[in-house]
């Protein structure tokens, strides 16, 4: 019988009742592209799958198939029927189908009724419920409910928030691929989300959309892209990257405005008079400027733009007050945009979680029926809550393993130097590896940020990112605050250059992720070892993954990747004969 069966069995109710007083089972879903399953137990979260983080999916994997909710359920100890609440993220999937999602049933084509991607004349409340009977999860908890996709991460975002737990009231800031800059405020006490103003006329997918013209983003349309997705959906990350190969044109700044102004709507919102511009005229508005001179300039513009609308609404609601801020959707992932916020003084704090974009979806769709259902506000979470390292499989021949514990990795990594693949315990939620799913190395020899680059196969101006004590942060970087989740921009102090040139960024930054000495995670010890041996509380950090795939699920899927000679899995190190690493 599965665990959770007793508390489901006297949690049952019927499915239009509220039971505010009952812990229940719930079970989030999002379907489309970032697919996952999260369970809330009460108000804990019990584990979230992103559909990538298995069997080496491609990034922004979707779904798939609906047969799938109970296969992740069962792999993870919990029966359909044990859930209370089945939750499905709000969705459009077309202009013709704007209250459906697309997806398969059992193999076949379907389009799965949920509720509109954001508030609107429907309904003026964020919050509202919709209930669907077009599916049917488990025999015992018939149908399923749905909410505003916008809802989802502003509830994913402020549930996970220390703001939450003692039931402060906070500002959440919405800015997704498919939404203009919204802003929203949460009362918990009345359940009540309530839309505030709309920061900026433009998409978040407008920055990916103007990059697309330039550098090496640029696309053809002369032959279908089979990847073309996945290349749309890592356009903002890495435009972010290659924006330090260029300098900020202060002149071009108006001009921008100007361009944007004239546009209509519709063409903001698609892009291409956007692109058209830019191609046509390029020499004349912004004469000399490189291309990552426009994408820099163009990635400061918004940040200004989101700013100043924020400025202007706080100051004139709050008189002087410092409300809470609470940051969701894709654009919460851009470390410039979010330190901008954080240095306006505007808020008196701000809370970014480690899943802003829809690799969250599951788990604020989930947080939706948690709120709307029961008296709970606030989630328990750990940040590594997804799926378990699988045991499964056979290592290549010639590969051994022996024991190693935390302070042996430290060692190794001292006097060996070579990058290490860590797969500990469950995988980090969201899209940054954060020590569990990692590669990890030494940050003191300047070539290891190429050589790290060069075995994942990505371009040489993007950054790996620094893991760092939290406690000697400050001292290493500027500002150094505890940053546990990579979501804020830091610079590495001078006294610091020579000593870790492997995490810094071609513009002086880096994208720091903090870890405390007492947290639980097995990269804590093995950075607090590798300090006491050195000295330096720095290592490099990137993800662990096939490229353009999700984290490695098992130890044999990074020795059959075989990119480095030392695989590390929760006390065993995994070592491959030096014939079988590959020249990168």
């Amino acid at each position: 019988m599965s665990p959770y069966a007793p508390a489901a069995e006297a949690a049952h109710d019927e499915f239009h009742l509220v039971g505010k007083g009952i812990s229940l089972l719930i079970c989030g879903i999002k379907v489309s592209h970032d697919g996952g399953i999260a369970v809330i137990d009460g108000n804990r979260l019990v584990f979230s799958v992103e559909l990538e983080k298995i069997d080496n999916n491609p990034r922004y994997s979707p779904l798939g198939d609906l047969r799938r909710v109970p296969d992740i359920l069962r792999s993870e100890g919990v029966e359909p029927e044990d859930i209370d609440r089945f939750v499905v993220d709000g969705w459009r999937t077309s202009a013709a189908n704007p209250w459906a999602v697309s997806t398969l049933k059992g193999g076949e084509p379907i389009f799965l009724p949920v509720a509109p991607y954001v508030d609107g004349s429907l309904s003026d409340d964020p919050l509202h419920r919709y209930p669907f009977t077009a599916h049917e999860f488990s025999k015992r908890s018939p149908g399923y409910v749905s909410y505003h996709h916008v809802t989802n991460h502003v509830l994913g975002a402020y549930c996970s928030s220390p703001f939450a737990a003692p039931g402060h009231e906070a500002l959440a800031l919405v800015w997704d691929g498919g939404t203009t800059a919204r802003l929203y405020e949460v009362a918990p006490e009345r359940a009540a989300i309530r839309p505030v103003a709309e920061l900026l006329p433009f998409r978040g997918r407008l920055f990916a959309l103007f990059a697309a013209n330039l550098g090496p983003f640029r696309t053809s349309s002369e032959k279908a892209d089979p990847d073309a997705t996945y290349r749309y959906r890592s356009v903002p990350g890495k435009a972010m990257a290659y924006a330090a190969l260029g300098r900020i044109e202060q002149d071009a700044l108006p001009v921008l405005d100007t361009l944007l102004g004239g546009m209509s709507e519709a063409d903001r919102e698609s892009g291409v008079a956007l692109g058209r511009e830019l191609t046509a005229r390029r020499e004349r508005l912004f004469p000399g400027m490189s291309d990552a001179d426009l994408i820099a300039t163009f990635q400061e513009y918004l940040g200004r733009a989101l700013v100043a609308a924020l400025t202007s609404v706080v100051r004139d609601r709050y008189e002087g007050r410092h409300p809470h801020l609470v940051m969701a959707g894709g654009c919460a992932l851009n470390i410039k945009w979010n330190s901008a916020i954080r240095a306006s003084g505007l808020f008196e704090d701000i809370w970014v979680p480690p899943f802003p974009n829809d690799s969250g979806a599951a788990i604020g769709t989930a947080c939706c029926e948690m709120v709307s259902s029961t008296e709970h506000r606030s989630l328990a979470w750990e940040v590594h809550s997804g799926p378990r390292v699988s045991q499964e499989g056979t290592l290549p021949q010639g590969w051994s393993v022996r024991a190693c514990d935390e302070r042996r990795l430290a060692e190794l990594l001292h006097t060996d130097g070579s990058p290490v693949v860590v797969l500990s315990g469950r995988a980090e939620l969201g899209p940054r590896a954060l020590g569990n799913r990692s590669i990890i190395a030494p940050a003191t020899e300047a070539g290891t940020r190429a050589l790290l680059n060069a075995m994942k196969e990505r371009e040489a101006y993007r950054p790996v990112a620094p893991v760092c004590l939290a406690h000697r942060a400050g001292e290493v970087f500027d500002p150094g605050c505890e940053d546990p989740f990579m979501l804020f921009e830091h610079r590495v102090r001078p006294a610091w250059v020579k000593r870790v040139p492997a995490i810094i960024h071609l513009d002086g930054t880096a994208r720091l992720q903090t870890v405390r000495p007492t947290s639980s995670s097995a990269i804590a010890r093995i950075l607090t070892a590798y300090e006491e041996l050195t000295g330096i509380p720095v290592l490099c950090n990137t993800s662990a993954n096939y490229n353009g795939r999700g984290f490695f699920p098992d130890i044999v899927s990074a020795a059959e990747w075989g990119r480095t000679r030392y695989i590390w899995s929760d006390g065993r190190l995994f070592t491959s004969p030096e014939r079988a690493v590959p020249p990168v």
